[in-house]
């Protein structure tokens, strides 16, 4: 896979990328620091975050969405006991990847 347009070539040739390396192709690929890529990065988690907090959705056209699925509650197996318990319906964040992106890894 090649890195998208504008984001310079860096060896992790297919492995697992943390956050830190994220902040430093950030920070080589829109001429920043790493200190200032991290505080861009911060801010867009927390505003994502936020926003679906409040029930609401990211659409990142080209990218994907990120939204808030609902989970039913459900009768679960305590595996120590055995004994059936009933877990609770609760929300989860997901995300639906856009075209673009589909297209960049296929």
């Amino acid at each position: 896979m090649s890195p998208p347009a504008g984001c310079p070539a860096q060896s992790n040739a297919g492995g697992d990328m943390n956050k830190s390396e994220l902040v430093g192709r950030i920070a080589v690929s829109a001429d920043l620091s790493k200190s200032a890529a991290g505080r861009a990065l911060e801010a867009v988690m927390s505003a994502v975050g936020g926003v679906l907090k409040e029930g609401g959705e990211v659409a990142l056209v080209g990218f994907g969405t990120f939204y808030v699925g609902k989970r039913e509650a459900r009768s679960g197996r305590n595996p120590r006991t055995g004994e059936t318990i009933t877990i609770g319906a609760t929300k989860v964040p997901k995300f639906r990847a856009g075209k673009a992106l589909k297209d960049a890894i296929n």
